[in-house]
Formats: structure tokens, sequence, C-alpha cells
């Protein structure tokens, strides 16, 4: 039987939140100071969520890891201190480009490109290890009700705002099934207002409108 997935919905979602950014980033004509503030102020968002991705796995998933398997997210730990010295360039190069004069923005823009596609590089590998490799080890230390607890630690310990941003992400990243399930769970055990409030604020504004119409038949809600 399949065993419960806790990596795959929330690695979709930075998956696509991170190559998004990658395209927009290469083709964004930073003398364009509107657009290019506009870029840099999602890219700043994006960061945010990565970097408490990675807080939210060592606080709850890590520490209930290493108790299981002593040394086990080493490794992965060692990964997110990388990627925490990334997050500081990368809010350096942005600070740089702020601050410079219009005529370098292209080439302060075309550094940060550079520096971002090195971190989605190192993230993509991060995340392809947890899902193939602590995956299992996971699915081997825990019942599945054990990594669905550790899951929901997680998910109160975010605000509703965080909460919403991360569903944004994932929503469309997934597929049906896997969408119509998460939402399902949703429905049944949370709130009312936070279940209306993922499908007014992430779910219509982030799926196409065939999407959300299957989804809400699926849910049995209004469209």
């Amino acid at each position: 039987m399949p065993r419960y997935d806790f990596y795959g919905p929330i690695h979709k979602g930075l998956r696509l939140g991170l190559s998004r950014l990658m395209l927009r980033l290469g083709s964004q004509d930073f003398t364009d100071s509107v657009s290019a503030a506009a870029l840099l102020a999602d890219l700043r968002a994006q960061l945010a969520l990565s970097a408490a991705h990675l807080e939210h796995e060592e606080t709850h998933l890590h520490k209930a890891l290493d108790a299981r398997l002593p040394g086990a997210a080493r490794t992965l730990e060692d990964q997110h201190r990388g990627h925490q010295t990334r997050f500081a360039q990368l809010a350096r190069l942005m600070a740089a480009l702020e601050a410079a004069p219009v005529a370098e923005h292209p080439a302060h823009g075309h550094g940060l490109y550079l520096a971002f596609s090195a971190f989605v590089a190192e993230d993509f590998h991060h995340m392809h290890e947890e899902e193939a490799v602590t995956g299992p080890i996971l699915h081997r230390l825990f019942a599945d009700e054990e990594l669905q607890a550790i899951e929901m630690t997680i998910i109160a310990s975010l605000t509703p705002d965080e909460n919403i941003a991360y569903m944004r992400l994932m929503l469309p990243a997934m597929t049906p099934a896997e969408r119509a399930g998460l939402l399902s769970g949703m429905k049944a055990g949370a709130p009312a207002e936070a279940f209306a409030a993922v499908i007014e604020l992430a779910a219509k504004p982030s799926l196409p409108a065939r999407d959300f119409d299957r989804l809400a038949g699926e849910l049995g809600i209004a469209a």
C-alpha cells in the first residue's frame, strides 16, 4: 500500500514557486523599476517561505528523526546551513541592485539571476535527497499516523497568512487527485472558517477555472 507522503506536496509547491521566479528573473527588464521592484518583493516572499520551511523541518521533523536514529538528519541540516548562506547572499545582491544606479541594474540583475539559479539547483537536489533517501527512512521508523501528527504540528505553527501562501503554491502544483484528497481532509477536520479561507484565498486564485470547477464538484462546494 502507498505510504504517507510527508515531503511530496510541499516540495511540489516549492519547486513551482522557485521555477516561476527563475523564469521571471531570466526575462526581467531590470531598467523597468516598477516591475523589477515587484519581482524582488515576490522573490523575498518566496525565500521567506523557503527559509521557514527549513525551520519547520528542523524543529519538528529532524528532532523526531534523530530521536529514532541518532545522526540521521545530519546531512540534511548541513544542506540547510548551505541554504542559509545562499539566503544571505541573495539578500545582499538584491540590496545592491536596489542601491545601484539604474544603468547598472541589468548587470546586478544578471548576477542575482545566476546566484538564484545556483540556489535553486542546490535546493532541488536537497529536496530530491529528502524524498528519495530520507523518505524511506521515515517510513521504516514511523507509522503513517506518526508522520501525519508531525505534519499537523507544523501546520498548527503556521500563521494564517503563511498557510495561505503555502497553499497557493501547493494546490496548482498537485495532481487533481492529490488536491482533492488534501482539501477533503481539511474540510473534514479543520475549522469551517479555515477551510473557507483556503478555498477563497488559495484555491480560487491559483487554479485555472476548469480545475477549480472540478475540485469544487469533488468537494461538494459551490464553484
